[in-house]
């Protein structure tokens, strides 16, 4: 286990190789991306087995008094800033964490960076930043990789950081196009104000322990030598930068837009890196979250059901394939935090895991749809199935998975949501969340019968099934999103479920409430009825129900004007209040403050210089002038 340091290495490595030697070498290098991915996949493997058979009495390894989980630590001194043992100094170590949520993290996100990298052999094949591509695909999973072995919170935030800057990149990597240009810069800009947050919070704890080591702050919180006062905000601050990188609201602005970037990008964003961060953050650091009866909860647990239950109603009148995925993928990541926000710590890192199969499939079936269509408005799509097979079929199994339909993995974990949200929360939630359950198999739905059933469009007779090298990953997370829920269950042995794996304090079997399991089935099996009998049989019209609530269905299909509301503050508030301040800056500062008394001096010197003239005369006549003046005025001085 301590060579899971390597994970992330292998592509840190690949990276710069393939930006000096792509241009000599086969594939422009986009082999050794994908060798180093194989090799940290392979590894994870190594990891896990070592994991599985370590102990409490292995080195370095123990049940964390803090999670309940074993543990494995491996650390080496970095730095340290300061004397030794006196005040304020500060010992910096590089270090990871092997537990249960690692591997958990470390296998999805190696599996799926390896499938989308061969999915792109094919997809982006003739590009001609080929090399390019793959070097920053590299640098995205290393950087993934780190934040997920981290052991403290500097590292974890530089590894934070180098993700959101490699977003940036792929995100724009078509620069040529104004709006890849424009998706990158908000995305950055966007995440970058939850990340002020999350630095800030980091410091609020670094001043209060003494140490960026999260164990240590565990340890000050359980303790008590943190307050619950500055717990809570420390939770909710870092709770910021959770919710910029998972698109929470009211920062989910940035990652429709991201859809400008190449789909096997938005696949490994969606599905396996920078969005599902925020997840693995609030997770890696419940013990701060759970503290003092949780209160910081309550505030994920809110923030999640208000995004889940948005996204899903625009993802439900959205008509770019690539879209309606994206505002999937915002719901779910609501899910999750809802999850989480109602101590539902397994079922919502199982459900990140059953998302991330679906979702990497989803993406990478809709590029292939894109490939083989040069289209991604479903309005203009219809029977692609006829003459795109195994897209259909794989593309239809995550969708059905992502919607909740039995027996597939996505309503296994779907279910242990809903359960844990049902046991720790307000009635409230759980019909919200039912709802959101049902609109999230709608949506689904709508994508699958309206792209690829129905009848052929005449414009779509061109269409064609993609090579093999995109179809192969896709088959392999087919297999996942339909059996990986398979996990949760209890097998013969000593294995439990997942929840006797990985879990928060307290392993936990599987089981099963049956109302609520009878209900959430009931509600995805007839959601995709509904949606058959919609947009394939024709048979419901949705004309009444528009004219019902026609006046919101605009506010919908413009994203509850979001877009146009933070327009408006950037162009009414923030631009007015910063060209107030460079106002105040030339005329108060500059001209005042600074260059005022500089001016003030000019003047005078120039002023005195006059009488400088180098004629004798001048300086006689002044010292005869001067004189009289002083005869005069003493003269006035004795008289009075």
């Amino acid at each position: 286990m301590e060579w899971a340091w390597l994970i992330p290495v292998f592509s840190f490595a690949a990276a710069p190789l393939i930006v000096v030697l792509g241009r000599v070498l086969p594939g422009s290098g986009s082999f050794l991306a994908i060798l180093a991915i194989a090799a940290g996949f392979a590894l994870f493997w190594w990891v896990f087995a070592g994991f599985l058979g370590a102990g409490a009495g292995t080195e370095n390894c123990l049940v964390s008094a803090h999670t309940g989980t074993l543990t494995c630590h491996y650390q080496m001194a970095w730095f340290h800033a300061g004397l030794a043992g006196a005040a304020g100094s500060v010992a910096l170590t590089w270090g990871i964490i092997v537990d249960p949520l690692t591997v958990a993290m470390l296998g999805l996100v190696t599996f799926v960076a390896l499938m989308v990298q061969i999915y792109s052999l094919g997809y982006m094949r003739g590009d001609s930043r080929f090399g390019w591509y793959y070097a920053v695909h590299a640098l995205f999973a290393a950087a993934m990789l780190t934040l997920v072995l981290a052991d403290n919170f500097l590292l974890l935030y530089v590894a934070w950081e180098l993700v959101g800057i490699c977003s940036y990149l792929l995100i724009g990597f078509w620069h040529e196009r104004p709006a890849a240009k424009e998706a990158a810069k908000k995305a950055f800009i966007v995440t970058r104000i939850g990340d002020v947050g999350m630095l800030i919070g980091i410091l609020l704890i670094w001043r209060e322990v003494g140490s960026f080591s999260m164990f240590d702050a565990f340890e000050a919180v359980s303790s008590g030598a943190m307050t619950e006062g500055v717990t809570t905000v420390a939770a909710l601050l870092l709770f910021l930068g959770a919710m910029g990188k998972s698109a929470q609201f009211p920062f989910h602005v940035w990652l429709p837009d991201a859809m400008e970037g190449p789909t096997p990008v938005s696949a490994l964003i969606h599905a396996a890196t920078m969005v599902v961060a925020g997840v693995f953050l609030v997770a890696r650091v419940y013990p701060i979250f759970s503290a003092y009866d949780g209160d910081a909860l309550l505030v994920v647990a809110v923030i999640g059901l208000i995004t889940a239950l948005m996204a899903s109603t625009i993802a439900l009148v959205s008509v770019d394939l690539k879209r309606i995925l994206a505002y999937s993928t915002i719901s779910h990541l609501g899910l999750m935090m809802l999850s989480l926000g109602a101590f539902g710590y397994t079922a919502a890192i199982f459900h990140l895991l059953a998302h991330g199969f679906a979702k990497a499939l989803l993406f990478l079936g809709a590029g292939s749809v894109m490939h083989g269509t040069d289209e991604l408005d479903i309005r203009k799509m219809g029977g692609l199935r006829k003459v795109m097979p195994m897209t259909a079929f794989l593309f239809s199994l995550g969708a059905l998975s992502l919607g909740g339909i039995p027996i597939l993995s996505g309503f296994w974990s779907k279910d242990e949501i809903l359960l844990a949200v049902n046991d720790h929360l307000n009635p409230a939630f759980i019909i919200l969340a039912l709802l959101t359950a049902f609109l999230s198999a709608m949506y689904m739905a709508r994508a699958m019968f309206v792209t690829f059933f129905g009848n052929l469009r005449q414009e779509m007779e061109h269409a064609h099934e993609s090579p093999a090298s995109m179809i192969g990953p896709m088959a392999l997370l087919g297999v996942l999103a339909a059996v990986f829920g398979f996990v949760g269950f209890n097998w013969p042995g000593s294995y439990q479920g997942i929840g006797s794996f990985l879990f928060f304090h307290e392993a936990e079997g599987f089981h099963f409430n049956w109302w609520l399991g009878i209900l959430s089935m009931i509600l995805a099996v007839g959601a995709f009825v509904l949606g058959y009998l919609i947009y394939i049989k024709d048979r419901v019209s949705l004309e009444g129900f528009r004219a019902r609530i026609g006046g919101l269905i605009p506010v919908v299909e413009n994203k509850y004007y979001f877009d146009e509301a933070y327009q408006w503050v950037v162009d009414r508030v923030v631009l007015v209040f910063a060209n107030f301040i460079g106002l105040f800056d030339r005329i108060v500062i500059n001209d005042l403050a600074v260059n005022g008394p500089a001016n003030s001096v000019h003047r005078l010197g120039i002023a005195m210089r006059l009488h400088v003239t180098g004629h004798v005369y001048s300086y006689a006549m002044g010292m005869v002038l001067g004189t009289i003046a002083l005869s005069i005025f003493w003269w006035f001085r004795s008289v009075s």
